[in-house]
């Protein structure tokens, strides 16, 4: 018998899993594949627009859920979205995430746009504009899918704290990653860039072309394993460097992911590559949980579960040709829009498909249509949960933090 059984191995599974363990609940983690951490940018969102740029998320909360009653951040306070977002800077150190949760700061993107966020990797740091500071944009002409010369021109285009127009240019190198190979994707070039004698390779590339005192920009693919690799190549340059975040999958959301996932092993039982196949429940109640293994399904009796399977992008929510959503992994009545879905108007009002989810009470446990709990030991975390448009608010992390560590003390609670 388990304590806990949580199903997915995103953001909000492997959170449910290191704080569930830590709180001295016993945990199995069940994941059909690897989770959703490297298809982001391996910094953590609260909330960036409201629709207008936000910079105190805590403090726009309030008046943000009050336009938004289904909203998932209507089940908890701002004080726990902030605790919840302190516990995972905490957690996994100042190596991997740095930050204050009660002001988003803004950095480049791929594109040259600033984008609000909250937590970032210290290797993002020096992007944040600066007054009276020059920035390099430094392709690498070997990688796809990075144009330092749009991200520079972009950034030209936007203002620094003190109002004055942004100082970028850009260059790029002909940095060789392994020889014959002059289309590589970013995990061969994070690789490449673990070893210290190839950093100096690339610094020797890269400082000649430089101009006093001018900042460093360079594709997030500075070292896959080696979360220091970017102070070496900072040194080497004798300039300050940052990370530009690029297209899936993320160097910094693997990196962000191996270390979660290293920590949720070392104190629970993760089973990868196992998707769910069943669930036995009796009296209102899941007894146990069954999931694919080789030769036969095995089962895992638990007291309780929690669904951190994702949403759309995962599979564990779908879409049929007859227009309803439906959850995949358990079977569970999903609130949704009815009638039209999408609508053409991409900057307008939010698309009401991407509002369906799994509804649940302050404690995460998911309810039906009456607010009811489906499972009195059923909970749900994560990018399951009704009523966000994560990717346009900019909150999916705080979301998934927030309901990952309210269905932990919920469930604590009840095991005491």
């Amino acid at each position: 018998m388990r304590d806990v059984v949580v199903i997915g191995a995103g953001l909000a599974g492997l959170s449910v899993a290191i704080k569930a363990a830590d709180a001295g609940l016993s945990v199995t983690l069940i994941t059909k594949g690897v989770g959703g951490i490297q298809l982001g940018t391996g910094t953590v969102d609260i909330l960036g627009y409201g629709p207008d740029l936000i910079d105190k998320p805590l403090e726009a909360l309030e008046a943000h859920v009050a336009s938004r009653p289904t909203h998932p951040y209507a089940h908890v306070t701002p004080a726990h979205v902030g605790a919840s977002v302190a516990w995972l800077r905490d957690t996994v150190g100042p190596d991997a995430l740095i930050g204050d949760e009660t002001r988003n700061v803004r950095i480049p993107t791929g594109v040259g746009a600033l984008r609000p966020t909250c937590l970032i990797p210290p290797s993002m740091e020096a992007g944040i504009p600066q007054a009276g500071a020059r920035y390099a944009i430094v392709g690498l002409k070997r990688l796809k899918d990075f144009y330092p010369s749009l991200v520079a021109e972009n950034l030209s285009r936007q203002t620094g704290p003190d109002g004055k127009t942004i100082a970028a240019r850009s260059l790029s190198v002909d940095y060789v990653v392994r020889d014959g190979e002059i289309d590589s994707v970013g995990t061969v070039h994070a690789r490449s860039l673990d070893h210290e004698e190839n950093r100096a390779r690339l610094a020797a590339q890269i400082r000649p072309l430089l101009q006093d005192d001018e900042i460093v920009g360079l594709p997030a693919v500075l070292g896959l394993d080696d979360p220091n690799a970017w102070r070496d190549l900072a040194d080497k340059l004798g300039h300050p460097v940052f990370e530009i975040p690029i297209q899936p999958p993320s160097i910094p959301g693997m990196r962000l992911n191996a270390q979660l996932t290293r920590m949720a092993s070392a104190k629970a039982r993760v089973i990868l590559g196992s998707p769910l196949t069943a669930i036995h429940a009796a009296d209102g109640r899941i007894q146990a949980v069954e999931y694919a293994s080789a030769g036969r399904a095995t089962r895992v009796e638990t007291r309780a579960v929690i669904l951190a399977a994702g949403g759309f992008e995962s599979g564990a929510l779908e879409l049929d040709s007859y227009g309803a959503v439906a959850d995949t992994v358990c079977g569970l009545p999903v609130m949704g829009p009815t009638g039209q879905l999408l609508h053409a108007d991409f900057w307008g009002d939010e698309q009401p498909l991407f509002l369906a989810g799994l509804a649940v009470d302050d404690s995460m446990r998911v309810v039906d249509d009456n607010g009811t709990p489906v499972y009195t030991n059923l909970f749900a975390a994560g990018g399951n949960l009704a009523g966000a448009t994560r990717w346009r608010e900019k909150s999916g992390e705080g979301i998934a933090l927030a309901s990952a560590l309210a269905a932990v003390d919920a469930i604590v609670e009840e095991l005491k």
